[in-house]
């Protein structure tokens, strides 16, 4: 199922302003956040327009999850961030995602919960591309 008026299933011009594509996992498809106050910060969309985790199976969740901590694995070895926080929201965009957000200790909103902040820290395309790469071959996924 799709909603032409979510970003994540049109995933045109309002993604674009957002997320960086990085490529397809079983259960969704995985974005740089553009924003990058803290550096690694990703998006796992899920494959489908539901709101919320009640509304797919228990399979589908666990699928999801596996994702998640897939994700995270990857991150961890990657960017070596002290922690990792995971946020799902969904009350301005009622796509389930979940974002995975590293932290370090000493940076940006260390010891309080991460916010949106939007207009901090964008990086070039081609610094999306390099960390997509990355990503991508180390969660051995495609474009």
């Amino acid at each position: 199922m799709k909603d032409n008026n979510c970003a994540y299933c049109v995933q045109g011009d309002s993604l674009d302003k957002f997320g960086y594509p990085v490529g397809q996992m079983e259960s969704g498809y995985l974005y740089i956040f553009k924003e990058q106050s803290k550096m690694g910060r990703v998006i796992l969309a899920y494959k489908d327009h539901v709101s919320e985790i009640v509304d797919i199976s228990d399979e589908e969740r666990n699928q999801f999850f596996a994702d998640v901590n897939k994700i995270a694995k990857v991150v961890h070895k990657v960017f070596a961030p002290s922690k990792v926080n995971y946020g799902m929201y969904g009350d301005t965009g009622c796509h389930l995602h979940m974002h995975i957000v590293p932290k370090y200790e000493g940076g940006d909103e260390w010891g309080s919960t991460f916010t949106m902040n939007p207009d901090k820290k964008y990086l070039k395309e081609s610094d999306y591309e390099e960390m997509a790469k990355i990503l991508r071959r180390d969660l051995n996924i495609e474009k």
